[in-house]
């Protein structure tokens, strides 16, 4: 990570990302311990918790929708459905549950809003292990964000959540709960709280699939999580991992953005007025060096080839 950043919440508001490294949520592995001992070994100055999608409720499309009352599993599978004879009354204990946690952030601690253990067992392990590390300059987390989470999953009749007004503002309004309720509960030892929010989808922005999404319906969506991550007093990241709309990403109010700079670099490089406007507002890049897209770039590349790579396209 490098530049420095301001903040609008007071705690954070001296970060230094100081060209620290940090990780990717997803780790490929099937134990929390495990994987916390590779992260504090390798990142113990940015460490995150592990989200293990070998299991089934860590998966991307499912960990984070527990609690909304539009969403069902059955035989293995997970969708959109408002036809319940009992929805109306759980969408209106929803709403009404959501705004009182945005009235008053202390209760999502014990609201539908909170990840269970079942779903991410990383984050408390984190925890634990941080009140006996030094060194942590801040804890990061991560989640999925509302346009991969609406488009990912869909209904009984394969429409994406995303086009269904009702089912859309509900995943959304609890997205940005619980992404509250993710920097509230990283910052309870004193530390920094940044929050990844994993869009990989934006990188179908402008293709055929996507002809009907706006850019200002993508970027009020965004807007929703990133003033709920502030609000909460954290820094709000964006993880793509392909090419995407840049010029409409740079424009938000997003503190860190991170790319795949080992095979997109020319194409995020080419917003060159975007990315300086970026800068001068505080922003921070994450720079995404090391391959993880095929295994022979992970074997041909080195700590050497991958600088000097980065170092010959920075000029």
């Amino acid at each position: 990570m490098s530049s420095v950043s301001h903040s609008p919440a007071d705690n954070i508001s001296q970060f230094k990302a100081d060209g620290l490294p940090t990780l990717i949520g997803s780790i490929p592995l099937d134990s929390h311990s495990d994987a916390l001992d590779w992260i504090f070994d390798y990142t113990p100055n940015l460490p995150l918790w592990p989200q293990l999608p070998g299991n089934p409720l860590e998966g991307m499309l499912v960990q984070f929708l527990e609690g909304i009352p539009c969403v069902l599993t059955e035989n293995g599978r997970t969708f959109f459905s408002t036809d319940k004879d009992t929805f109306e009354s759980e969408e209106l204990a929803f709403f009404e549950e959501y705004l009182h946690a945005c009235e008053d952030g202390s209760q999502l601690f014990d609201s539908r809003f909170s990840v269970s253990k079942e779903r991410a067992e990383g984050i408390y392990l984190l925890l634990e292990r941080a009140k006996s590390c030094e060194g942590i300059v801040a804890l990061k987390g991560q989640m999925t964000g509302p346009f991969t989470q609406l488009t990912g999953v869909s209904d009984k009749n394969k429409r994406a959540g995303y086009y269904q007004q009702s089912i859309r503002e509900m995943v959304l309004r609890g997205l940005a709960m619980k992404a509250a309720w993710q920097v509230s509960f990283l910052k309870q030892l004193g530390h920094i709280a940044i929050l990844f929010i994993d869009e990989p989808a934006l990188a179908g922005l402008g293709s055929t699939s996507f002809l009907s999404v706006s850019r200002e319906d993508i970027a009020a969506d965004q807007t929703e999580i990133i003033n709920a991550v502030h609000q909460a007093g954290g820094l709000a990241g964006i993880h793509i991992c392909a090419n995407t709309d840049w010029a409409l990403i740079l424009s938000l109010d997003y503190d860190i953005i991170n790319f795949d700079a080992y095979g997109y670099f020319d194409r995020f490089s080419a917003f060159t007025n975007e990315i300086h406007a970026f800068f001068d507002r505080g922003g921070i890049i994450a720079w995404g060096l090391i391959p993880t897209s095929k295994p022979e770039y992970i074997e041909q590349e080195s700590t050497e080839s991958l600088v000097a790579m980065w170092e010959q396209q920075a000029l």
